[in-house]
């Protein structure tokens, strides 16, 4: 039995999608059903269930809120984790969770590595790393997973920003300044998966290859031949209230020597995620 909190989100939902193509039994819950943060709640389903691992895909994703509302987000990103790794502890289940290029501070030109110390600027990044010490401190059977960018079936994420603007705009600025990777939840479930099976614990950077915010827009705008202008920007220009890193490329070594493969590259990702909307009728 596997059991995965953040059911609603997009990462939980691509994850029930895949099990069930598996036939493999699980327990999906969203927050109203298993809130993280309440340990004896925690404890209370992994008895009943008997659950043998969790994917734990509950967080708070809200970078700029994070910065007034860092209790919540600290609450739902460390003190669940916390909990998560408590309880999976007590029954000895394995708990995979998922964490962010945003633990780095994105001062460099060069890909963050797993050895890299994580040194975040903003809130929603230090709640995080503290997820993470306490995921590694509590629970030896873990998988730490640090993605970025993710998209995939929901409505918070980068490409639907961009399909949407370029439905009722004819000018676009997106930063050309922030570089990371994009992540298709298709190609993370199937990764994480591969790794649960030979029961690889550890940490593991995963994502789709690296580009701007810019270039990815770029892509997402031909391939639904958009006829307005796309034009650069920088962060500053926009003011938000938490700071970005500039650059938070992770480096995937370790995942390929572990699993035998590489993602494929966020242009083919990108592609294959556009045209599963246009076949559902997402797209005109």
């Amino acid at each position: 039995m596997i059991l995965i909190t953040g059911a609603k989100g997009q990462l939980g939902k691509e994850f029930q999608k895949f099990l069930s193509g598996k036939n493999q039994e699980y327990l999906a819950m969203d927050r109203l059903e298993l809130d993280i943060t309440d340990l004896e709640k925690i404890r209370k389903i992994l008895r009943n269930t008997q659950a043998e691992y969790i994917i734990n895909c509950a967080a708070y994703n809200d970078v700029d809120k994070a910065q007034e509302d860092w209790k919540n987000a600290f609450s739902i990103n460390a003190i669940g984790v916390r909990n998560l790794s408590i309880a999976a502890s007590e029954t000895g289940a394995e708990l995979i969770h998922f964490s962010t290029d945003y633990v780095f501070p994105g001062n460099r030109n060069i890909p963050y590595t797993i050895y890299d110390q994580p040194n975040p600027i903003n809130k929603y990044g230090e709640s995080k790393v503290l997820g993470e010490r306490f995921l590694k401190e509590l629970n030896n059977k873990y998988y730490l997973i640090r993605t970025s960018w993710l998209f995939g079936d929901g409505e918070n994420n980068f490409v639907r920003k961009v399909l949407s603007w370029a439905s009722s705009r004819q000018n676009i600025r997106v930063v050309d300044d922030e570089v990371s990777s994009p992540t298709f939840t298709a190609d993370l479930t199937k990764a994480v998966w591969d790794i649960m099976k030979i029961k690889a614990y550890g940490t593991y950077h995963i994502t789709n290859s690296s580009c701007s915010r810019y270039e990815w827009a770029e892509l997402i705008l031909k391939e639904i031949n958009w006829q307005g202008v796309l034009e650069r920007s920088k962060k500053q220009e926009f003011n938000l209230p938490a700071k970005r890193p500039d650059y938070t490329v992770l480096d995937n070594f370790g995942f390929k020597e572990t699993a035998g493969y590489e993602l494929p590259s966020w242009q083919e990702a990108s592609i294959r995620f556009i045209s599963a909307m246009k076949a559902k009728g997402q797209i005109l």
